[in-house]
């Protein structure tokens, strides 16, 4: 029976206390990691999308996405440190859902990591071409090299998001041959977007204005289940901005004392991004207005489709803040800030590229571990004699998040990945639900509060945002897990280590590849004594 693959708790705990890499990571740097990949095109990018279909209300699409993210947190927290090991929610679904449940979650993290890859990496291209390139050098990129086909919702004129293809190929490389983030250098990256937020916030509040509020909900509280567009709508889009926090769980297995420092690292690194979420939201629409262009059926029109590009390439709405492909720069030259601006774009240019390479190193952990497992063809676990990096999964996903960047704009790519996120979360709460009752006696040390209220909260709210997100992709889930099964059933039924009943945990194996875990230093990640915080 394909339910009744589960894999031993009691084996991937044993496994992991044995691996020789001792933990390091503290609740500072695990809040820094979380903090570094959760700020990042999410805020920088998708607040003019999010304008666009809630307006002025965008600011409560925050809240609202940020209410389903924290109840989810607190589930996350509990599991990851009841489970630190490799794999995320694919582990624990593997440990209490079953191989078969788990094999659809880790399929489903393709959407997450792999196509928010792509929409970061959007993002880069977006500062990169119109602040870096434009309004500093001069430079003005042909529209073809710059975004995708105006049939798949990129601009008039365009073919191909080059930049975009290049950073995602290049942060690829840099996994492939080993180099890694520092612990130091990835706190330098935090500071520079929190300090770019922080300024941004500092210099738009003041000269906010009442009437760029109103109306202060032009596509209602509720669009309608599949049109992506009111405040729950913007809500479901701007979870991604949120996403990154259970890219935690994926460092829970370099961390000292997991059982305190993921849940503070996790439920902290939300708090802190939720409140700049806030006031940045507030900031731009207060100083320059957020009112998003309507359709002829009075409704907003859809973000990434062909409509709103060709509008947006008109006099009329070129300079409104929905239209805008670096929202936060636009916002401080609209206002005077001019040069503020441009540094607030350098700091997206410089720090955005390490979330593509956290997001990009989640996937091909997950991946390599669905290959150990054998429920993906051993070749991609096959490690770089050199570099010692799984560079087969790394080259594949990497082509695919350029291809992915390359052709599709920011939104649609968000409301994919959200898709695959949501899902994920669901299973995970649900997991922590399962082993709360099966296995009661086990030690937490950190216990969801009212888990029989926040487990089926967190359980609605995923599926509440994901029936608002775009019913394109909403489809996009179900069709891509009809692939997965179809892979399932031909292939890794048939070749899975636990089916074939060899129960294995490959917690050693993944430390003998490269790079560490983004966020610690190399020489402490291989040092076996190395078990103080950085």
């Amino acid at each position: 029976m394909i339910f009744g693959r589960v894999k031993p708790l009691d084996a991937i705990l044993a496994t992991a206390e044995k691996k020789s890499l001792k933990r390091s990571l503290g609740a500072i740097q695990l809040t820094l990691f979380g903090v570094g990949c959760i700020i990042g095109t999410g805020i920088f990018v998708l607040t003019s999308v999010g304008a666009q279909k809630a307006g002025p209300g965008l600011t409560i699409a925050f809240i609202v996405a940020g209410a389903v993210c924290v109840v989810a947190a607190l589930c996350y927290a509990e599991i990851a440190s009841m489970v630190p090991v490799a794999g995320s929610a694919y582990t624990y679904s593997y440990a209490v859902q079953g191989e078969f449940l788990a094999w659809t979650v880790g399929w489903a993290l393709l959407l997450e990591y792999a196509v928010g890859a792509s929409a970061v990496s959007v993002g880069w291209s977006n500062y990169f071409t119109d602040t870096v390139m434009a309004r500093s050098w001069g430079i003005e990129l042909p529209a073809a090299l710059k975004a995708g086909p105006l049939i798949l919702g990129g601009q008039p004129g365009g073919f191909i998001n080059l930049p975009a293809a290049i950073i995602a190929l290049l942060m690829t490389s840099l996994l492939v041959v080993g180099t890694s983030e520092s612990a130091k250098f990835n706190a330098v990256l935090v500071a520079i977007k929190v300090t770019a937020l922080t300024a941004f916030v500092i210099l738009t509040l003041p000269v906010m204005e009442s009437e760029n509020f109103t109306p202060f909900a032009p596509g209602g509280l509720f669009g309608g289940f599949g049109s992506g567009v009111g405040i729950v709508g913007a809500a479901a889009t701007m979870f991604f901005a949120y996403v990154g926090f259970d890219a935690v769980s994926t460092a829970a297995e370099e961390t000292k004392n997991p059982q305190r420092n993921v849940p503070i690292g996790l439920i902290g690194s939300l708090a802190i991004c939720t409140i700049f979420y806030i006031l940045v939201a507030a900031g731009a629409i207060g100083a320059m207005g957020g009112q998003p262009v309507m359709g002829p059926d009075g409704t907003p029109l859809g973000t990434g489709t062909p409509e709103l590009a060709r509008m947006c390439a008109t006099p009329q709405y070129a300079e409104a803040l929905v239209c805008s492909r670096e929202p936060l720069a636009h916002v401080l030259h609209t206002i005077g800030f001019g040069t503020i601006g441009n540094l607030i774009g350098y700091a997206a240019f410089i720090a955005l590229p390490s979330v593509i390479l956290i997001l990009l190193f989640g996937q091909t952990r997950i991946f390599f571990v669905m290959s150990r497992d054998g429920l993906l063809p051993e070749a991609l676990s096959r490690v770089h004699p050199r570099w010692k990096t799984p560079h087969v999964v790394t080259l594949i996903t990497g082509v695919i998040v350029a291809a992915a960047a390359a052709f599709f704009p920011v939104g649609q790519l968000a409301d994919i990945a959200n898709a695959g996120t949501l899902y994920a979360f669901l299973m995970v709460a649900i997991a922590v639900w399962m082993l709360r009752k099966r296995d009661p006696g086990r030690a937490r040390s950190f216990r969801v509060p009212a888990l029989w209220l926040v487990a089926p909260l967190t359980v609605l709210g995923c599926l509440f945002l994901f029936f608002n997100l775009p019913v394109e992709a909403m489809l996009v889930l179900p069709i891509w897990t009809a692939i997965g099964m179809v892979i399932y059933f031909a292939y890794s039924y048939r070749k899975s280590h636990l089916g074939r009943g060899l129960v294995e945990v490959h917690e050693p194996e993944i430390h003998d590849i490269q790079p560490p875990i983004p966020g610690v230093d190399e020489d402490r990640a291989h040092d076996p004594n190395a078990n103080q915080p950085l």
